[in-house]
């Protein structure tokens, strides 16, 4: 049996307000398990405990009461985060470095050899689409190029933990797109992710398992598939269907005594998938019109 890349038990953060004895309970008595190459949804209102829990997992913090750990090493101990990478949600970098010059720096740091470390660079810039401003200054990069330049920072020495928090905060849909596919790409090769994210309709896309957090307490935790499915309803997606069946389907429903016709209409796609789907079948014809 592997061992969890997170542990998290019963973890209770206290802060002193003031010498009146004030106090602030930012996180009160929670537990959940974050396994191998899964990805982790922590979610919750501003204030709730989400960026407290994850600096304690991340050893900049230490626990009132209860224990975190990764891959078994306590978060305590220096050698837990060997194999971890972080993007916080407001990175700070050196504008007047390059993307190259960026990673060559964050390389360097992490302990990796010059002879890996060209080739890992280059690696990393095409991976989070930044091949053609690799030589550019950070100060002339948009706010998703930051971000994309960042996650790349975060995983250069190849962790098998990343912690995100709001990786895709002020990115357009299609640097929003990018980024979840390269969260999807890390999945694939068994990295494990805890992705603490505003972005809803995101975590739902990218996540496995997911905690909802509220005043420092755990509301909900669990399988994705198991938390937002309506238990009480069924619902059938029926391709080509004639009007005729489904006159008959909607008359035997009103027959029985117990179930009810709750809404019948055409399944919806999301707002940002039709945004992608119209902007790219724009972009190809306007290249293709070029190309005439």
């Amino acid at each position: 049996m592997s061992v969890p890349a997170v542990e998290v038990h019963n973890l209770t953060k206290v802060f002193s307000l003031s010498l009146q004895r004030d106090y602030l309970v930012a996180v009160k008595n929670i537990s959940f398990t974050v396994g191998a190459g899964e990805i982790y949804g922590l979610i919750g209102p501003n204030g709730s405990g989400k960026s407290t829990t994850m600096k304690v997992i991340l050893g900049l913090m230490k626990p009132t009461r209860g224990s975190t750990s990764i891959f078994g090493v306590d978060s305590r101990d220096v050698r837990s985060r060997h194999q971890v990478g972080f993007l916080p949600e407001n990175p700070y970098f050196y504008k007047h470095l390059s993307g190259w010059e960026t990673l060559q720096f964050y390389g360097k740091l992490c302990g990796l050899k010059k002879s890996v470390l060209k080739d890992r660079c280059a690696e990393l810039l095409a991976m989070v689409d930044l091949e053609d401003a690799a030589k550019r200054r950070l100060s002339g990069y948009s706010k998703g190029m930051l971000q994309r330049i960042g996650l790349a920072q975060a995983i250069i020495q190849r962790p098998q933990l990343v912690i995100l928090d709001e990786p895709t905060a002020g990115v357009d849909p299609a640097g929003s797109r990018k980024i979840r596919d390269l969260i999807m790409q890390l999945k694939q090769d068994g990295v494990a992710v805890i992705l603490c994210s505003h972005q809803l309709e995101q975590v739902q896309e990218v996540c496995d398992r997911v905690a909802i957090m509220q005043k420092g307490e755990m509301l909900r935790e669990g399988a994705l598939d198991d938390l937002i499915a309506v238990e009480d309803e069924v619902e059938l997606v029926v391709k080509n269907l004639p009007a005729a069946l489904q006159e008959q389907i909607e008359q035997l429903v009103k027959d029985d005594e117990k179930a009810q016709l709750v809404r019948v209409g055409h399944p919806r796609t999301t707002l940002e998938r039709l945004f992608l789907s119209e902007t790219e079948a724009g972009t190809k014809a306007s290249k293709t019109e070029g190309e005439v």
